[in-house]
């Protein structure tokens, strides 16, 4: 999910991969959920391991992981993209038309849950899975942590976040658990 420049991270994922899929582009700022959403367009990239330079941080990991496939589509609420929905497979090729046209009406489906959840109704199963996450709020609360040790913006900080993560190859999350937990502390006089 994503509001003006800011990235929200995920609200929901299916299983490990499509977890890392989000934890990726949440921590390298490309992929194609960040593609869908700027671009307000579907991205489809039906064989993942061809050669295109399309996301250079992205790709490899997503490749390691099993994906040989990868479609988002925005979701939108009227003329409002509020974020995107990624589909993966572990095989390449391209979506049928029915796919297509089944991803297209699954993309409306969450973005009207979406909005119900932000208005404080439920929607059952549905709600319960995109509010769980996958520890987007401990990195919020380590973005806070980290900008009061850093004595930086809570944007600095989540860049700060993400690209330590990046250099020691963690998670974000998992990263951000340290820190909530006291386990991993950003050093001001550090370079």
């Amino acid at each position: 999910m994503s509001d003006d420049d800011t990235s929200f991270g995920s609200v929901g994922t299916t299983d490990a991969v499509s977890a890392l899929i989000e934890e990726l582009q949440f921590m390298l700022g490309e992929g194609p959920c960040i593609d869908a959403y700027e671009l307000e367009v579907p991205i489809a990239e039906p064989n993942l391991g061809a050669p295109s330079g399309r996301w250079p941080g992205f790709t490899p990991p997503a490749l390691e992981a099993g994906v040989r496939a990868i479609f988002s589509f925005p979701l939108r609420v009227g003329a409002v993209c509020i974020g995107s929905l990624d589909l993966y497979r572990d095989r390449s090729g391209e979506l049928s038309y029915d796919e297509h046209a089944d991803a297209l009406i699954m993309a409306e489906v969450v973005a009207q849950s979406v909005v119900t959840m932000q208005a404080g109704g439920t929607s059952g199963p549905l709600h319960a899975e995109l509010t769980s996450g996958y520890g987007q709020s401990f990195v919020y609360q380590a973005a806070g942590m980290v900008s009061a040790q850093l004595g930086v913006s809570v944007d600095e900080a989540l860049v700060r976040l993400r690209a330590h993560a990046f250099a020691n190859s963690l998670r974000v999350a998992e990263l951000a658990r340290d820190v909530v937990e006291r386990r991993v502390r950003f050093d001001p006089t550090a370079t």
